[in-house]
């Protein structure tokens, strides 16, 4: 069943709109009149009007209240404005030739479209992609662009789960946004939310039972996903995905916090999105993806159906962050307490999860699953992301945290891992600037409801109180990446050394084969020792989180030459450069070092 305002190529346009409790609903079109709805036994009203000229604005007139349409596909004066009609058949696809990227194959880059450019818009975020693909990357995941309040927001205030935000360009900049990222050879992962709705504008509460008291969650009552009228609910957020799919050319979805989204049916939501997704998948002859965010470490989100999961194809894995930021950086607060040793760094490489159902010091129990016979390509690793910097109170990036060298160190054990890499905008040139968060709220009890709320959420972390104003201007403005930085000598070479990092992980067979079988760690001289091997390719990656020097031995009988070193002169550091061949059995890495060797092949 669609929702909205589905518009087709007879200039015609068919209205629904789900409110089971209502009992009189009319379709108000502004300067066209009114049309009476007719309900069927489901709870959806339905009408059609032929010959509509698309940017017709209209509202719903439910039981003598107007409202906007929870499946509004524009919304051109905000969340509080009338919806408009918009003629996605007309907008002309050039990706034609796109086939789309395998997922293993991705570098991930995210992005707010907001604080990505002095102008925020679809439009200069396109103007970037020529330096992005320069730089190696093959897919952008862009942070949520459903309309949300104002005109700042990180997304997840979102009341308008099909309409794309008015500021940044509306539904045809980000078309051409994505039909510009096609043509060159990016994917498009999309972040979506299911979880909740924002506080904002999300007029989609008062159309029906889209929420349930059953459970409790940080904004309240849950969204219906196993209550009654579910159905319904499930086929809002189902019908949501196949539309960024099908009228966008999105190549995946990211899944906001999945473990907020309650549901305890036998047959989950999550299973029903992913065989929809599937099933629209094969019928367009192009692989759709969904990846997860999870607090759970439930293995089950990336396992097939037939194996008792969900069947979605990869999630982040916040151990892997957790576990090297940690480390680097000595913060044992809050939610990094289980983290910090390199055993847990060791383990995160090897397995995934480091919490696979073992004592966690934080949440007082055992937690997790474990993921030691999943390929890696289910798992998406990084050094930083939106929430990793956002929600730090002062928004601090981890090339203000830690020393160059250890910033460098980082960059190499994500880009390298046997996982897929994503890299938060800006941090491929080491940009400085923080990324707080943001808001552009209209409601004065609303903004200081936030404004309290920010400061409850640090007190556990023992960084004060001085908490930006999430409400001013100025706390956005200082969010904005600032690209002339990439011309400084230290940032050009942060930029080379990313550059040749992907380039590395796509040029060495080894490092492109994800499956745990060819990989063997081990904690060496203190160091993290890394082996992969695929058919004859073979490379050695040495991870030193410690300032002292490490000293080593390979007794493997391999001949190893070094094809990079993040403590290189070419990267301002104090290192060699790389080409030099392993000279017997013993050597040594320096501290805050990521070295990795390539096996030369002697004689065939």
């Amino acid at each position: 069943m669609e929702v909205g305002a589905t518009y087709r190529e007879d200039n015609s346009c068919a209205f629904g709109v789900w409110g089971p409790y209502f009992g009189e609903v009319t379709l108000q079109l502004y300067g066209k009149g009114s049309i009476a709805m007719v309900r069927d036994e489901r709870g959806y009203w339905h009408a059609s009007v032929g010959h509509l000229e698309s940017g017709t604005n209209y509202r719903f007139r439910c039981d003598g209240r107007e409202l906007p349409d929870p499946a509004s596909h524009f919304q051109p004066e905000g969340v509080h404005g009338p919806s408009q009609v918009i003629d996605h058949l007309a907008y002309n696809w050039q990706d034609g030739d796109w086939r789309g990227c395998g997922l293993e194959e991705m570098v991930i880059y995210e992005l707010h479209v907001g604080t990505f450019t002095d102008e925020g818009t679809f439009a200069a975020v396109e103007g970037r992609l020529n330096e992005l693909w320069e730089a190696g990357f093959n897919a952008i995941e862009l942070m949520p662009v459903a309309q949300f309040p104002g005109t700042r927001n990180w997304g997840y205030d979102g009341a308008y789960a099909y309409a794309v935000q008015n500021s940044y360009g509306g539904p045809e900049g980000l078309k051409h946004l994505i039909d510009a990222c096609h043509v060159r050879g990016m994917a498009v992962l999309l972040d979506v939310v299911y979880n909740h709705f924002g506080p904002e504008g999300a007029y989609i509460c008062d159309m029906g039972p889209y929420l349930t008291s059953k459970y409790n969650t940080p904004w309240g009552m849950a969204i219906n996903f196993d209550d009654e009228y579910s159905d319904e609910v499930r086929n809002f957020f189902i019908q949501n995905a196949l539309y960024w799919l099908r009228y966008y050319h999105i190549d995946g979805l990211r899944l906001d916090a999945v473990h907020a989204i309650y549901d305890s049916s036998a047959r989950p939501f999550l299973l029903e999105l992913a065989v929809k997704v599937g099933e629209y998948s094969r019928q367009s002859g192009r692989k759709r993806y969904l990846i997860a965010e999870s607090d759970f470490n439930d293995v089950r989100l990336v396992r097939p159906e037939e194996r008792g999961g969900m069947g979605l194809d990869a999630q982040w894995s916040d151990d892997f962050h957790h576990s090297l930021h940690a480390l680097l950086t000595g913060e044992r607060q809050g939610y990094y307490g289980g983290y910090g040793s390199i055993e847990h760094i060791a383990k995160a490489y090897k397995e995934g999860f480091v919490y696979s159902w073992v004592y966690s010091p934080v949440r007082k129990r055992h937690f997790g699953s474990s993921s030691a016979g999943e390929p890696g390509g289910h798992f998406i690793v990084c050094a930083q992301n939106h929430d990793q910097v956002g929600n730090r109170m002062k928004g601090e990036r981890l090339s203000s945290l830690v020393n160059f060298e250890a910033a460098k160190l980082a960059a190499a054990a994500v880009i390298l891992s046997p996982y897929i890499p994503l890299v938060f905008m800006g941090e491929e040139y080491g940009e400085d600037n923080p990324f707080l968060y943001f808001v552009d709220h209209s409601d004065n009890a609303l903004i200081e409801a936030v404004r309290r709320g920010r400061r409850q959420e640090f007190a556990g972390f023992g960084w004060g109180d001085d908490v930006p104003d999430p409400q001013s201007r100025e706390t956005f403005q200082k969010s904005k990446l600032e690209w002339g930085k990439r011309f400084l000598p230290k940032h050009a070479a942060v930029a080379s050394m990313y550059k040749e990092l992907i380039s590395l992980r796509r040029r060495i067979k080894a490092l492109r084969n994800l499956d745990k079988a060819g990989m063997d760690v081990a904690i060496q001289g203190g160091a993290l020792v890394v082996r992969r091997w695929r058919d004859k390719s073979g490379a050695m990656l040495v991870l030193n989180f410690k300032q002292d020097m490490a000293k080593l031995r390979t007794t493997d009988g391999q001949n190893w030459i070094k094809v990079f070193d993040s403590a290189s002169e070419q990267w301002l550091g104090p290192g060699e450069a790389a080409g030099q061949r392993l000279a017997g059995s013993e050597f040594s890495v320096l501290g805050y070092n990521a070295v990795l060797y390539e096996m030369e092949i002697v004689n065939g």
